[in-house]
């Protein structure tokens, strides 16, 4: 009977899988009636299974584990309790599948799961409006002993807009460090987010002072989170694997290392063509160079475009518009879910 009143809906247009779907069974039911002769439904049901607990032994087993000297513990230590008592009502397996379906089963106290937080997430839209820092190792030809680079680049035109050296971690250093890397740039109140991790001169009080008073906006990385400060940690990479770099990873003194230091931040800032900001250097981009260098490049472009047209398999040349936004730790939101995302648009 279904299958004929199947073939009647398909010759009538509806598709065959629609047909089942309305009469209640599957696509795959179907052809295995048809390669059976299609004459008997041996379909049975979903019969109950017969080690399924009873409703008064479901009851029995919620009051329980609710009571006071079990609502604590879990089935796992319930079960052998009740066995010392000489009660048996039901697996640890069994347990936790109702309480599970009640939603008794949680993280009381300081064994909740914790969340982690989302990482702060910053938009550069032009120069000095995002910082990011960090202090790395230099080696030094004594084994065990190091020199300290402190970096802080602009995340929006990659430049390294102060730097030192020196023979220990201190927040006194680093403070003095950002002062003279705000006067430098003409940094003013309230223009500037500082990303930095979680180390100690990041975080001393002295640092922190320091920022409130030159206005700066302190920003830190989530704990144990190695990519929240992604740009300083590809810049030390650059300087690690710069082929000038000395020969063995290891620099004899702090002037040499400094002297290194001073032509490296040269060759960075005005003559290495960056890949994330469309091949200009850090420099040009930071003045506002790169803009007529771009449009040069374009016009360059379409003029070869032009001279030979077959040889260009799109319409479009490549692209060469400046990067207009810089984002520090980009996520994705999901729609309207509030967040504390600083636009320095708004901040200008």
């Amino acid at each position: 009977m279904i299958l004929t009143l199947i073939e009647e809906a398909v010759s009538q247009g509806t598709r065959r899988h629609k047909a089942c779907e309305i009469l209640g069974i599957d696509r795959r039911t179907e052809q295995r009636w048809r390669q059976h002769g299609g004459r008997i439904d041996q379909r049975r049901g979903r019969r109950r299974p017969a080690n399924k607990l009873s409703t008064e032994e479901r009851k029995r087993l919620l009051e329980t584990v609710n009571q006071p000297e079990y609502r604590n513990l879990s089935p796992r230590q319930i079960v052998p309790m009740l066995a010392d008592q000489g009660i048996y009502i039901a697996s640890e397996s069994t347990m936790y599948r109702v309480l599970r379906q009640e939603k008794q089963l949680m993280h009381r106290g300081r064994t909740r799961p914790k969340t982690r937080r989302p990482s702060n997430t910053h938009l550069a839209t032009g120069p000095n409006q995002v910082w990011s820092w960090d202090i790395t190792y230099l080696r030094t030809k004594v084994r065990g002993c190091f020199l300290y680079a402190y970096l802080v680049t602009d995340v929006w035109s990659r430049k390294i807009v102060g730097w030192q050296i020196h023979d220990n971690e201190s927040a006194d250093h680093a403070s003095m460090l950002i002062v003279s890397s705000c006067h430098a740039e003409n940094v003013g109140d309230n223009e500037l987010v500082l990303h930095a991790d979680n180390g100690g001169p990041m975080k001393a009080a002295t640092m922190l002072a320091t920022l409130e008073r030159l206005g700066v906006s302190p920003s830190f990385s989530r704990p144990r989170v190695s990519d929240d400060n992604a740009f300083c940690e590809a810049l030390f990479r650059t300087l690690k694997y710069c082929p000038s770099y000395p020969q063995g990873g290891r620099f004899e003194e702090m002037t040499q290392a400094k002297l290194w230091m001073t032509r490296f931040v040269h060759w960075y800032n005005h003559i290495h063509l960056h890949s994330a900001i469309r091949y200009v250097t850090p420099a040009q981009r930071h003045t506002g160079n790169d803009k007529k260098i771009l449009r040069q490049r374009t016009l360059v472009y379409q003029q070869a475009r032009e001279r030979t047209p077959e040889r260009w398999r799109s319409e479009t040349t490549r692209n060469w518009q400046p990067i207009q936004e810089v984002w520090l730790n980009k996520r994705n939101l999901r729609p309207g879910l509030p967040d504390k995302i600083t636009n320095m648009r708004q901040l200008n």
